[in-house]
């Protein structure tokens, strides 16, 4: 009996010393969101953004552009939580019509508790869709960044076919002049996250208008110039900590992140100066971003360099990611039952993709 009772007395020491030595982390939450054509109502002469005024198609209304911020705002958030129960301390956005309403969407009440600074630069888009980057300035400090564009010409793709789809697309336009295909920029940012350098890629890659094959080497060009960068800072710090993230417009395993950045699914795989994707796995899974006739894929992705997946904790790395898709954000009736809520004609919706993040710890001192 008495041997039974120190066995019990070690056991109960051996778990609070256990429990006393659990380590506790700092946390931060990195996100992207395709906000699906965030557009004021006022027409802006420069762009074909018609579409979306009070006069438009879409009849888009002040009290309709209204309730769309408060809707983001809402999944903004709520992203990350209950891991972190601070909202996301990076925001990178996809289909914004200007910084205006990135500077509404920031002083919405919920937004502003967390002033959120923005980066942004305009794009060539023929409908002036651009990238951008939300920061929490109490926890980020950018230091440099830059838009960068991606050429493409048709002569080089050799796809001429593919080029005289996009000529009405409302996400490219054509200069017959030079034959390049215009797209959008890929968004460089540097800062500090808590004292530690960063890089930050954003990223809306060229769409599949006239086909998945037929428009894949615009998007192959996109990889390529996204692999560039990363080598480019890799070349200056070999242990430069890079994000890539944005709307692909393509898988996991499509050629311009499998082949062309080289990204890898298994940590294990990952190369030095290599990329880790961590949405690869959830593919596998059948897990989504987007869905097109009742397929689903994965075209919103955040993909680490191999410096961010060490087990060091000293320093920030990579802990995990996820698709925020809460019922709220999912269409319950009709024939796209099942998919992302998307505006329609009757209802103000959210996006027709769901968010996706990762989230970023140390061990905390």
């Amino acid at each position: 009996m008495r041997i039974l009772k120190l066995i019990v007395i070690v056991l109960l020491f051996l778990a609070q010393m256990g429990f006393s030595q659990q380590k506790s982390y700092r946390i931060h939450t990195v996100a992207f969101y395709n906000f699906e054509n965030l557009f004021d109502t006022i027409n802006d002469p420069r762009t074909n953004d018609d579409e979306w005024t009070p006069q438009g198609a879409q009849r888009w209304t002040s009290k309709k552009y209204q309730q769309k911020l408060q809707h983001l705002t809402r999944v903004l958030t709520e992203i990350g939580k209950p891991e972190n129960a601070n909202s996301p301390t990076l925001i990178a956005c996809s289909e914004i019509e200007n910084r205006g309403v990135l500077e509404d969407l920031v002083r919405q009440p919920q937004m502003a508790l967390q002033d959120y600074g923005i980066i942004h630069f305009d794009s060539p888009d023929k409908r002036g869709i651009d990238v951008a980057l939300l920061f929490q300035n109490k926890y980020f400090s950018p230091t440099s960044y830059t838009n960068i564009p991606l050429y493409i010409y048709k002569k080089e793709v050799q796809y001429q076919e593919v080029v005289s789809t996009l000529e009405d697309d409302d996400e490219m336009v054509q200069n017959s002049y030079d034959n390049r295909v215009f797209t959008r920029d890929q968004l460089l940012i540097t800062g500090f996250l808590e004292g530690e350098e960063i890089h930050i890629i954003v990223n809306h890659w060229p769409s599949r208008s006239g086909g998945e094959k037929k428009s894949s080497p615009f998007r192959e060009a996109a990889g390529m110039l996204n692999r560039k960068i990363i080598d480019s800072l890799q070349k200056i710090n070999p242990n430069a900590k890079v994000i890539t993230m944005g709307d692909l417009n393509d898988g996991p395993f499509n050629n311009s992140i499998k082949k062309i950045l080289g990204a890898k699914g298994q940590k294990k795989e990952v190369p030095e100066f290599g990329i880790y994707n961590p949405f690869e796995e959830m593919a596998k899974k059948g897990l989504g971003t987007i869905a097109y006739r009742d397929s689903w894929d994965i075209f919103d992705q955040i993909m680490v360099t191999q410096s961010l997946i060490k087990s060091d904790f000293s320093t920030y790395q990579y802990w995990k990611a996820g698709i925020f898709n809460k019922s709220y954000l999912i269409q319950n009736s009709g024939q796209y039952k099942g998919y992302p809520k998307r505006h329609s004609a009757t209802e103000v919706g959210f996006s027709d993709h769901f968010p996706v993040y990762i989230y970023l710890i140390k061990e905390a001192k």
